[in-house]
């Protein structure tokens, strides 16, 4: 296509925009001025990513290439703008708006299918008239021979690339004037400039198999529940409800004959919505087979004995445990299983300490009791009481006695 046109910076300027799923400007307007530094750049672009994001990349255009700072003339040159797009599938976006836009900005839009290429999603993109703008090869190798048919159209004057006309949706070009159209899916009014929307989903205005839906211009196809849209956009099958991303089941998706049902894995269960999962309690009564104790562990659970006893080999069941068994208690003498459970004593000769678990040899001294000890006491202090009577009685006869004698000196004296 290149070597057809008279390229330069004066003549035809080239820009070259490479897009799948995302957009890159190859090199803009401004870049190659020569046909040979042109080609050069052209055979090393790699195609990029899958995808097909045609409204993008002609926004893209619009944003990033038709503008002066990248190369475009002034607007009051007069210069046609023109886009050929080259695609082999179906736009992944919203084309038809963007491509009224660019039309509506002066740009003239040639859509160009290879191979596998949607023809309606072309006749939406391409100026009008699209007998003119639409083309289909069956390979990229005989694109070639739409370039004489570019040219002629290059060096046309193209009235409603001037921005002079007064046409509401669509302008077309028509030896040096030009007519109104409308968008598919308007009729044009008696003014011969404004457009009326169409129901293109009245009866006898579509080929769809089940369900139309209008779309402003045109319209578009579905299906009921429980079916999905064939490859031509039209007929409906009946489809596999627990495809990816067609059901909303939080684990498990059944098949149920054009719809579904949700379930869940082991160990949880379906949640009232019908949809969502949550993790089972494994230890409610009747879902574990543990003799004494069950510990929820997550989605499982183990098996635990309560005190005094110990889990069998079976990891289920319990046998009791004898807690005075070496190693199972803290007695330093002697232990005393009490029924699951143990206290500590001492040998004779030996007291048990504070700490209830170790023992201290007693002591040889006597001892005695509380009682004894009051005992103790009261014979204590009767015996002091009968000493002091006997002592008081003892003065008592001295006296009686030293009375007693001088009575006898005197007796003697007389």
């Amino acid at each position: 296509m290149i070597d057809t046109l008279d390229v330069g910076e004066r003549a035809t300027r080239v820009a070259v925009m490479n897009y799948a799923s995302t957009v890159k400007v190859e090199f803009p307007l401004r870049t190659y001025f020569d046909k040979a530094s042109m080609k050069e750049a052209i055979s090393h672009i790699e195609p990029l990513s899958a995808g097909t994001m045609t409204g993008l990349a002609i926004q893209t255009a619009m944003d990033e290439v038709f503008t002066e700072e990248m190369g475009t003339r002034p607007a009051n040159f007069n210069i046609p703008k023109v886009v050929i797009i080259v695609t082999d599938g179906r736009p992944q976006d919203q084309v038809q708006d963007v491509a009224a836009s660019a039309q509506a900005a002066g740009i003239e839009i040639y859509a160009v299918g290879v191979d596998r290429a949607d023809m309606q999603s072309l006749r939406m993109m391409a100026s009008d008239p699209l007998d003119e703008h639409v083309f289909y090869v069956e390979t990229y190798g005989v694109i070639e021979k739409l370039t004489s048919k570019f040219r002629e159209t290059f060096c046309a004057v193209n009235m409603c690339a001037l921005g002079t006309h007064d046409c509401e949706q669509v302008c077309v070009s028509s030896g040096g004037s030009y007519v109104c159209d409308c968008y598919e899916g308007y009729t044009l009014n008696p003014d011969k400039r404004t457009c009326s929307a169409v129901d293109m989903c009245a009866p006898g205005r579509h080929d769809c198999d089940q369900v139309c839906v209008s779309n402003n211009r045109s319209y578009s196809c579905e299906c009921y529940e429980g079916y999905t849209l064939n490859p031509d956009k039209k007929t409906c099958s009946g489809m596999d409800m627990c495809a990816p991303g067609r059901h909303d089941c939080g684990q498990i998706c059944l098949s149920n004959d054009g719809s579904y049902s949700c379930d869940c894995y082991e160990g949880y269960t379906l949640n009232t919505d019908r949809k969502t999962c949550s993790a089972a309690d494994m230890c409610a009564p009747g879902r574990h087979d543990c003799e004494q104790v069950c510990v929820r562990d997550d989605l499982f659970y183990t098996c635990d004995c309560y005190q005094g006893y110990t889990l069998n080999p079976d990891r289920k069941t319990c046998s009791r445990t004898d807690v005075c068994a070496p190693g199972m208690h803290e007695c330093e003498q002697v232990c005393v299983n009490n029924d699951g459970s143990y206290t500590c004593d001492c040998y004779e000769g030996f007291t048990l300490n504070p700490d209830e678990k170790t023992c201290s040899r007693a002591t040889t001294s006597s001892l005695v009791t509380t009682e004894e000890s009051c005992k103790c006491e009261a014979i204590a202090a009767l015996q002091d009481s009968v000493t002091s009577h006997l002592e008081a009685l003892s003065t008592k006869i001295d006296e009686v006695s030293q009375k007693l004698q001088a009575y006898q000196e005197r007796q003697q004296v007389v």
